[in-house]
């Protein structure tokens, strides 16, 4: 939609928070990294999904698309969470830190395969026929 403008917008806004995370260093820096990389790959795996010339290869996992870029953005407002309770202390600050830590760690991490997935244009879903059922 409109040559990727909202994904262009989302990488940019991304992309402040993850500079913020690099200068704080250490945990969030390598938080701010993993999140990069993905938002990185969400925006070559979008290309490449709508790059083809198939409408119904571009929707047929639009639901996987949609998992996996969700999964992109609550990893940044999960990294925005820790920023913010950079330097506090308390349960609620600990509590918003060790959340981001876990999403980073076992919940991103899931994207991948979907990316690729999607990547490979995988046509098993459109070539099942009916009688086959």
């Amino acid at each position: 939609m409109q040559g990727g403008a909202g994904l262009t917008l989302l990488r940019e806004t991304i992309g402040q928070t993850v500079e913020r995370g690099r200068a704080v260093g250490g945990e969030l820096a390598a938080h701010a990294d993993a999140v990069a990389a993905a938002v990185d790959r969400v925006v070559e795996v979008t290309g490449i999904v709508h790059g083809q010339d198939d409408p119904a290869l571009a929707v047929a996992h639009s639901s996987v698309y949609l998992e996996a870029v969700g999964h992109v953005v609550l990893a940044w407002i999960w990294l925005e969470q820790a920023l913010a309770a950079e330097g506090r202390d308390g349960d609620l600050y600990e509590g918003k830190r060790a959340a981001a830590r876990y999403f980073v760690r076992h919940e991103l991490p899931r994207t991948g395969p979907q990316l690729d997935l999607l990547a490979s244009l995988d046509r098993t879903t459109l070539d099942v026929r009916d009688a086959w059922l």
